[in-house]
Order: C-alpha cells, then sequence, then structure tokens
C-alpha cells in the first residue's frame, strides 16, 4: 500500500491538475497539506512581510473553498502554522508516508526548500509536474539556460515552434482515502482583518469570472481596453487566482480557443495569449537568473543611481506623494489588494525616477500587498522597469503629467481614490534637519 503525501503550493484547485490526478491514481492512502510559514508574518530586511492582510484574506478563503471540495470526494485539507520541513518531517517519521507530491516551483527560496526536504528525508520519493505555466520545459526550443535575452526574443521563438499547448483536463476519478482523521484548523490561524471588495476566492470564483469574461465581448476589446486604471472588465483580471492557483493558464488558453473560434480571432483576442506568454517569459526567467532577480543590479550587474530615503518609501506606501496619480493607484493597492497593470507601472517608474528609491524596496512592499503576487512576474517586473533587467532599453521612464492625461482626463479615478492628498518630496534634508516650507 502506498502512502502519499500531496503538498498543495501555487496549485490550490482540482481541475486541470495533472499532479493531483496522478497522485489519487497512484496512492492507496493520501493527505493533503498545505504548510503556512511562520515567517511570512514577519518583517523582512525591506521592512515588509511576506503576506499583507488582503493576501492573507484571499488565501485563507482559498484554502476554505479547496477544503470544501476536498470534502465532497471524501477528503479534507489539513493547513499547518509550521514551516514545510517539519510538516513534512512528521509525516515521514509518524505515518510512513513514502512519496511527495508538489508542483514544480518557480521561486528560488521554493526550490531550495523542496532540496532540503529531499536531501534531509532521502528515502521520500518526490514526484513533480507542471500546474503553473502555459508549456513545459520539455517542450521548449531551448533550454532554461538560453532563454532569450529580452521577451521579443522569446516571443519570436515560441510562436515560430508551433509548441502544442495542452488542453485543460477534469476532476480526478477517484480519490484515495485520508490518511488521517480531519484536524479543525481555522482557529489555529492568525485572525483574517481584510476583506478584499473587488475579488472573490477560490477555484469556484474563478470559473464564474472565466465564464462571465468569455460571454462577453470584452475578449475582442481587450488590447482597446486594457489600459484603463480601473473597471472589472477592462482587463481580464485572472491573475489573483492565477497567482494562487485557483485557476490555470491552461484554462484561460482553452476557454480563449473556444471564444476565438465562436466569435473569430482578432488583435485584442491575440493580445490576451501574448500578455500570457509575458507571465511565461517570467517564470522562465526566475529558473534561469536565480538569486539575481532579487539582486539589487538585476541581471544587468550595473547598480542603479538609486537609494533608500524612509520618508519618501512612506509617502510612496502611503499614497501621499507630489503625484496625484501615483496615490490614487497606491491607496486602491492598499484597500483593494489590487492595481491594474498600467497602474503599476506608473507607480513604479515614480519609485525608481522621481523618488529614486531602491527598487527593491518597492517589490518587497508589492510582495506583501498584491493578492495576486507571483514571484517571477513581480521581481521580474520591478527590474525590468528599474533598468536593471530584460528591458533592452535599460529602464522605462513614464512622465507622470502625461500619463494622467491620457488615462484619467477627467480626474475621475484620482478623486475616487482622494489621490490629491499630496505631501512634499521632503520635509528633512539629507542630515535629518527640517527643511522649510518657503
Amino acid at each position: 500500500m502506498t502512502h502519499s503525501l500531496y503538498w498543495f503550493t501555487h496549485d490550490l484547485r482540482l481541475r486541470d491538475n495533472q499532479l493531483l490526478q496522478q497522485a489519487c491514481e497512484q496512492s492507496s492512502k493520501i493527505s493533503f497539506i498545505y504548510c503556512i510559514d511562520p515567517k511570512w508574518f514577519k518583517s523582512n530586511r525591506f521592512n515588509c512581510q511576506t503576506l499583507g492582510g488582503q493576501r492573507w484574506a484571499f488565501l485563507v478563503k482559498s484554502l476554505h473553498e479547496l477544503n470544501n471540495q476536498l470534502n465532497s470526494f471524501g477528503q479534507h485539507l489539513v493547513v499547518y502554522f509550521k514551516t514545510p520541513i517539519d510538516v513534512i518531517g512528521h509525516y515521514y517519521s509518524h505515518h510512513n508516508i513514502h512519496v511527495l507530491y508538489c508542483s514544480e516551483q518557480m521561486g528560488l527560496n521554493e526550490r531550495r526548500t523542496l532540496a532540503a526536504i529531499t536531501n534531509k528525508y532521502d528515502t521520500l520519493t518526490l514526484k513533480q509536474s507542471n500546474t503553473f505555466t502555459l508549456y513545459d520545459l520539455q517542450q521548449l526550443p531551448f533550454v532554461v539556460n538560453e532563454l532569450p535575452a529580452t521577451f521579443s526574443q522569446f516571443r519570436k521563438k515560441i510562436e515560430s515552434s508551433n509548441l502544442l499547448i495542452k488542453p485543460a483536463t477534469d476532476l480526478p476519478h477517484n480519490f484515495p482515502v485520508p490518511l488521517i482523521a480531519p484536524v479543525c484548523w481555522s482557529k489555529l490561524l492568525p485572525k483574517v482583518n481584510a476583506v478584499s471588495t473587488v475579488f472573490d476566492a477560490g477555484e469556484a470564483a474563478a470559473h464564474r469570472h472565466l465564464e462571465q469574461y468569455f460571454s462577453s465581448t470584452a475578449p475582442s476589446k481587450y488590447k482597446l481596453t486594457r489600459n484603463a486604471l480601473d473597471g472589472m472588465i477592462n482587463s481580464t483580471k485572472f491573475s489573483p487566482w492565477l497567482a494562487n492557483g485557483n485557476l490555470s493558464v491552461r484554462q484561460i488558453m482553452t476557454a480563449l480557443q473556444q471564444y476565438e473560434q465562436t466569435h473569430g480571432a482578432n488583435e485584442s483576442t491575440y493580445w490576451i495569449y501574448f500578455e500570457l506568454l509575458w507571465r511565461e517569459y517570467f517564470q522562465l526567467y526566475s529558473l534561469r537568473y536565480d538569486s539575481q532577480l532579487f539582486a539589487f543590479q538585476g541581471i544587468t550587474h550595473r547598480k542603479p543611481l538609486t537609494s533608500f530615503y524612509p520618508e519618501r518609501f512612506a509617502n510612496w506606501c502611503e499614497g501621499t506623494t507630489p503625484y496625484p496619480i501615483v496615490n490614487a493607484c497606491m491607496k486602491q493597492l492598499n484597500q483593494t489588494g489590487y492595481m491594474s497593470n498600467r497602474g503599476r507601472q506608473l507607480v513604479a517608474s515614480c519609485f525608481v525616477n522621481e523618488l529614486n528609491l531602491d527598487w527593491r524596496f518597492g517589490a518587497a512592499y508589492f510582495e506583501q500587498q498584491l493578492i495576486d503576487y507571483d514571484v517571477a512576474a513581480n521581481w521580474g517586473n520591478w527590474q525590468y522597469l528599474a533598468g536593471v533587467g530584460a528591458d533592452p532599453r535599460s529602464g522605462r521612464r513614464f512622465n507622470l503629467s502625461k500619463q494622467t492625461q491620457m488615462y484619467d482626463p477627467n480626474n475621475s479615478f484620482i478623486n475616487h481614490w482622494h489621490g490629491n492628498a499630496v505631501r512634499p518630496l521632503d520635509t528633512n534634508d539629507a542630515a535629518d534637519w527640517p527643511l522649510s516650507k518657503l
């Protein structure tokens, strides 16, 4: 009899989860777990947490929904407020598990954790497969260490290769019996003090949005509306469910292809695929560059001419900079856990070019706040804007006045989010002496 452990990470769903299907087929008894590392709630070197209130609320709701789904198949999820290595070690020692199933990981810390687990428990068999990206590594027309230097080069190679996108799969046919009895884990978790006003978490909510989006005409107008600062269907809004694995990128592609067959393909429907390719590129970028993803000099080995000014950083986080459009975007982020792609570009450009701040602090704050946080896309995009990443132009500086005229000409977005509550760039000089208001 094979006793197995399935460790959920960024694959919080039952549908289109080939690894889950494999685990169900190959196990006689199985436990499904999720590990919440206590260090996620501690301040890091950037004075931010891994999980802010909005991210935490979205994750907890996703876990409850996943547990409810498993209950309908006679199974359950067990959530631990402990490190993965401790939890898996307990199952290894006390429940005689032979096989650990875990999705392939794109993040450096996640891969290091898995390596530590397999090194410590040397008779434990690790089984993995891709649950997070559009293409498997084996499909690519290059090895990861030869990832093209720019997205354009990457896109051309992918599109010229005519790679097969595997269709999304359905639910597993049968679930093995539980390895342990259900555990009441809700009371053991830190309290949730935030609720997203924009997104409902979980696999069922993800599929409702997927169906509603592709039942509308929005995909045919996506390229025209995607840069809007607000509005639920101006962009696809799949990212929170993608980041948590409530929805797979292959499910989106399946729905997109069906939409094109029914309504016809155009530049806008192609652009949805184009943006998914950007996501794909950054996942491979994370694998290719490892710790360089978090380095001040990025992958260019060229240090930006920026520093750290605590007052400027605090004003940027709170949305009280001298720039109303930036303030509105940051207040939207703090209240909802979400910000448009255009907004992210504007606030990052301001952070680096107007406030002259170390880009890593901005990336860390996004990690804390964004409910759609994705380690590869977040840190890769910040490098791109800071001029130390995959951008062939070595940095992007946005004219904030011009961008305001283009995307918020009537100041409706700024007024809605109270972006006009500005403060001066600095109230103290480099020696911490107050500056004259004059």
